[in-house]
């Protein structure tokens, strides 16, 4: 059996989300599987001169990342190893673990849309297997 892996934002989600965003703050949980060798036929302008492994082009996007999560105002929170679950599904499991704080779903918006941004985003696309990403609100 396949696993589905989930990559992207769909149409469907990112209108469901930014039709009716949720007020202040949020953390997004960012759930990382990498592929064993990145693949960057999406992004040929990237690949780098020797093959290397998902982590390494996920560290490259991170590298890349980071000095626009600070313009907007945003910060990783925590990153980590992780195994698999002791309640949930063992047939999944993750190798990485990011906690990002955003000032709001604006912010995090107008981060994901920068243009700079988006020319390095390919770095995550060859690296990823398999992700998810659920936005979290302090509960008031």
């Amino acid at each position: 059996m396949s696993r589905i892996s989930y990559l992207d934002v769909t149409p469907e989600a990112g209108r469901n989300y930014f039709s009716n965003p949720p007020k202040g703050e949020i953390v997004m949980l960012n759930l990382l599987k990498f592929k064993d060798i990145a693949n960057y036929s999406q992004t040929p302008a990237l690949t780098p001169e020797t093959p290397i492994s998902g982590k390494e082009a996920y560290q490259l996007y991170m590298e890349h990342t980071l000095p626009f999560l600070k313009e907007a105002g945003s910060e990783v929170l925590f990153s980590g190893k992780s195994a698999s679950f002791l309640i949930g599904p063992s047939q999944e499991d993750w190798d990485l673990v990011l906690l990002v704080k955003h000032k709001d779903a604006a912010t995090f918006l107008k981060f994901a849309q920068n243009e700079a941004y988006l020319s390095i985003a390919g770095h995550r696309a060859a690296a990823l297997e398999d992700s998810r990403l659920l936005p979290i609100t302090p509960e008031h």
